[in-house]
């Protein structure tokens, strides 16, 4: 503050969550809304300045958490085709919009209380979770096997895919983990493994989600390559360029995805 006679404004902004995750704010709705505006994620990217895959990711993270797509490719058009939210998405932006606007009037009214009170109030900072897993899906608990020391846990996720995840039992009984429990996987994209025929191959592994690669991005040494997977979910796995160019991976081609049980962490709203 620059004086005691200096007023002090409040501010606030609006933020959805889903079991705990961040689903989107003002920016994110920004970009739903200019893709509808658009009809292209290059331009709406552009227009709220946002990188393109830094778009792909916001719109792969809020079609995961949501359940069911929000953003879809549309048949015809400049290029061969576009981008268009689906009515979910439109009536997301629409409900938003309403909500921001009662946030905002709310905001204005509590700062027209606090006005000359400012000294009296302390700062608090909330605290959230921060996580670096590519992947995040949220889901129902669909089966618990109890172990004498882990438990098998299973999650049924948007378009009736099931993640199995190896957990201890006292994280199952802390985390209060029991069929119907809304609860989320996390799944570093570096712990995924992909492949192009499964017919004579076997492993280990207890997750296996298959789907259409929909974008691979190079980078120096690795790829990360993302697939779309049933219901509108989406599955990102980082591999090695050379591992991309021998399985000939390129978009619109299938590719199943694979990783350990071990691999996935369960969560649960706070």
């Amino acid at each position: 503050m620059k004086g005691k006679d200096t007023p002090i404004e409040l501010h606030g902004s609006l933020w959805m969550t889903v079991a705990g995750e961040k689903f989107g704010g003002e920016n994110r709705v920004a970009l739903l809304a200019a893709i509808a505006e658009c009809g292209s994620i290059t331009q709406a990217a552009k227009a709220v300045r946002m990188s393109y895959k830094a778009a792909w990711d916001a719109i792969d993270t809020m079609n995961n958490l949501a359940g069911e797509p929000l953003v879809e490719r549309a048949a015809g058009g400049k290029g061969g085709g576009g981008t268009r939210l689906t009515q979910r998405g439109e009536q997301l932006v629409a409900n938003f919009r309403t909500l921001d606007r009662e946030h905002r009037r709310f905001i204005e009214q509590l700062g027209q209380q606090a006005e000359g009170l400012a000294d009296d109030y302390l700062l608090i900072r909330r605290m959230s979770m921060k996580t670096s897993a590519r992947n995040q899906f949220l889901g129902t608990v669909s089966q618990v096997k109890a172990g004498a020391v882990n438990d098998e846990i299973e999650l049924e996720i948007a378009g009736g895919e099931k993640l199995v995840a190896i957990v201890t039992h006292e994280s199952t009984e802390s985390l209060g983990l029991k069929l119907g429990t809304e609860a989320f996987a996390l799944v570093k994209s570096s712990s995924v493994i992909l492949m192009t025929d499964e017919d004579n191959a076997r492993f280990s592994a207890r997750n296996r989600l298959t789907g259409t690669i929909s974008r691979i991005q190079p980078g120096a040494v690795n790829t990360e390559v993302v697939l779309d997977l049933a219901g509108g979910a989406t599955l990102a796995a980082i591999v090695t360029r050379d591992s991309c160019d021998q399985l000939a991976l390129a978009v619109g081609k299938r590719a199943t995805a694979i990783f350990k049980a071990s691999s996935v962490i369960i969560g649960v709203p706070a």
